[in-house]
């Protein structure tokens, strides 16, 4: 069986997998990968960007390898190349896990219970949410669902269409590495640099791509067009504008505007601001959906994208 059609195979499976079963509750493979990367940052720690880097590379780069191998003891066997790429799809996915935090918070607020709403929402970012009101919460959530389509979903399958599973797993383990060192703390601002910039780097493709797909998906195509174009570079971090950017314009709603991590305040552009009205609590489901639909479509490009890049192969 063609290298092409493997990693269809295998994605369509992974994926199927996640939407019917999310996260496995012990032992995820990317938890694993995140005690690892501890364990070397406790050996590597200093104050300095080169240090960082060489934390960045042993990690994902140990992380790519080792795939690598694991995908070369297979080739030549489909049906364990179809089930290793299956196995890596469904593990660094996450967006079925995604879908059911946001509707855990959502369903918290709908109900009155601001309290267990807070408890919630750090499984989904990093805000404090005792600073948070309602609304607040609402648009973190719908925010959070944006960026988390195109870091939890369509970035591994873009990369997976790339480079097979070594690339799924490259980018997973880039992508945790950012969650843990990539933020612009005491500890992390020099040590953390690295991470945070091979991050934007890999999360570039997917996130246009996500952003496309909003566009497509969410039945106000010229709106999400038109907060794309007009807000996107105003967001701080290159590859999360054009996603929530979109989902604002396709949603209908504003996003940013001021936010609080750790207790360090931020003051975002709002996106969408013109036309957007403010994110009720039902936009939590609304944003879900659009995010599983955007999920298929990332899944149906980059199939096809990977079978036009097999027949460009031949």
């Amino acid at each position: 069986m063609r290298a092409d059609r493997i990693f269809v195979y295998g994605a369509a499976a992974g994926l199927i997998g996640d939407l019917l079963l999310g996260d496995p509750r012990r032992g995820h493979p990317v938890a694993a990968f995140g005690r690892a990367a501890a364990r070397v940052e406790s050996r590597l720690w200093r104050d300095h960007r080169g240090w960082g880097a060489l934390h960045a590379l042993v990690c994902a780069g140990g992380a790519a390898g080792a795939a690598a191998l694991t995908a070369h003891a297979v080739r030549g066997r489909p049906a364990a190349a179809v089930a290793l790429t299956a196995a890596a799809t469904w593990s660094v996915v996450g967006g079925t896990s995604l879908g059911r935090e946001a509707r855990a918070v959502g369903g918290s607020l709908a109900a009155g219970d601001v309290e267990a709403a807070r408890e919630r929402l750090p499984h989904l970012c990093g805000r404090d949410p005792q600073s948070l009101d309602t609304q607040q919460m609402a648009r973190a959530v719908v925010e959070s669902v944006a960026e988390n389509t195109s870091d939890a979903v369509v970035g591994a399958l873009v990369w997976g269409a790339l480079g097979g599973v070594p690339g799924l797993v490259a980018f997973r383990a880039v992508n945790t590495l950012d969650a843990m060192v990539g933020h612009r703390s005491p500890r992390y601002r020099r040590y953390g640099w690295a991470s945070a910039r091979l991050d934007d780097l890999a999360g570039w493709p997917g996130a246009r791509l996500t952003a496309a797909l909003a566009v497509a998906a969410g039945g106000r195509p010229r709106e999400a067009v038109r907060a794309w174009r007009a807000d996107a570079d105003r967001h701080p971090s290159p590859n999360a504008g054009p996603v929530e950017a979109a989902f604002a314009g396709a949603l209908g709603v504003r996003l940013g505007g001021t936010l609080a991590y750790g207790g360090r305040i931020e003051h975002r552009p709002v996106l969408n601001g013109e036309a957007g009205r403010e994110v009720r609590v039902s936009d939590i489901e609304r944003a879900v959906r659009l995010s599983r639909r955007v999920s298929v479509l990332a899944l149906a490009v980059c199939a096809a994208g990977r079978l036009a890049m097999g027949r460009r192969g031949r």
